[in-house]
């Protein structure tokens, strides 16, 4: 564990934490809305969350080859998280334009 300097794990760790309460958080607004969209949103998400998760638990076990693995996991979750969120906007942003037109 001596791969990362004590400030760095705690953005590390941080940032896992804030990324679980943002879709703890967007759930709880999907319900209050009744948006299922936002509940898309918040699934969407989850991609992104094991990518960094991977990252920190390669990190943990001090950058070990044997996990090499785990890096192209992080980078493939990131890429599909980042397609899962830009669906999930443009459904939220579908649904905008559709709410946002005056009634006839």
């Amino acid at each position: 564990m001596h791969v990362l300097s004590i400030p760095t794990w705690i953005i590390h760790v941080s940032s896992v934490i804030e990324w679980i309460t943002a879709i703890w958080l967007i759930w709880i607004y999907s319900e209050v809305s009744r948006n299922p969209a936002w509940r898309w949103f918040a699934l969407a998400m989850l991609p992104a969350l094991v990518g960094a998760m991977c990252a920190c638990t390669w990190h943990f076990f001090d950058n070990a080859p044997d996990l090499e693995w785990l890096v192209t996991l992080q980078a493939s979750m990131t890429l599909f998280g980042n397609l899962t969120l830009c669906g999930a906007a443009a459904l939220l942003w579908s649904q905008r334009a559709v709410n946002s037109r005056p009634d006839p």
